[in-house]
């Protein structure tokens, strides 16, 4: 998957690239860069690049970015299972049900017992009805929910179906949980931390993200920008 070995032709005919976003890059920043490098070097005026599925600002990991022809198997691979893995903390809700709001709901957390947490979160798997954050990217009447989040507009979201094949508590330091989390398109992993506070009677939110899997594609295999740059014929970072 080295860039150097690619020749003009392989970027005119399209590549799958493999990406592990930094944290607090959005996934259109980075694309608009990969686009800039792949341009600049291989004397490119005009190509297609897009990519495979939106990671948060606040999240790390997997994106998957296509090149090219391969523009066109974008919506095949945002159908694929996603895995996850992060950390939830416990006794504190925010707005965004992440760290993109402050918080706005405080919970004691003495009376927290972490074998409650585990059963709750298994009992999560399987085909559910989720509904997703306020502070997301999804329309309702034309409009990005954020937007009226930001205004301060109530407005009804409705629920989901997604599916989750895993969800699996690791090492508890409370108020920090780490999990994994193996889900269908669409799932909303900000939705399951704050509702896995809900059902332990508590409050919760997400504070780390890392996308580690689509489908048979691994973070593991992903570039980092610079190794990408490294790559290149010219240093242009």
């Amino acid at each position: 998957m080295f860039l150097s070995f690619f020749s003009l032709e392989d970027f005119k005919e399209g590549q799958v690239l493999l990406f592990d976003k930094p944290l607090e890059w959005t996934s259109f920043q980075l694309v608009n860069k990969v686009r800039w490098l792949i341009k600049k070097n291989y004397g490119i005026k005009k190509i297609k690049v897009g990519h495979a599925g939106t990671l948060d600002p606040l999240a790390t990991g997997l994106l998957i970015i296509c090149t090219g022809k391969f523009t066109k198997t974008i919506h095949e691979i945002q159908g694929l299972p996603k895995e996850y893995t992060g950390t939830i903390r416990f006794g504190a809700t925010t707005p965004s049900y992440d760290l993109e709001t402050d918080i706005d709901k405080t919970y004691p957390i003495n009376d927290l017992q972490p074998a409650i947490i585990k059963t709750k979160a298994a009992s999560f798997e399987g085909d559910i009805i989720q509904k997703p954050p306020v502070f997301s990217a999804l329309k309702k009447d034309g409009k990005r929910l954020y937007e009226y989040a930001r205004k301060g507009q109530e407005i009804k979201i409705e629920g989901r179906p997604v599916r989750i094949d895993e969800f699996s508590i690791g090492k508890i330091n409370l108020p920090d949980v780490e999990f994994k989390v193996k889900c269908s398109k669409g799932t909303y992993i900000r939705s399951l931390a704050h509702d896995l506070g809900q059902v332990v009677n508590n409050g919760a939110h997400l504070t780390e993200l890392r996308r580690t899997k689509i489908g048979d594609f691994n973070v593991e295999n992903a570039y980092t920008l610079d190794t990408f740059i490294a790559k290149l014929p010219k240093d242009l970072s």
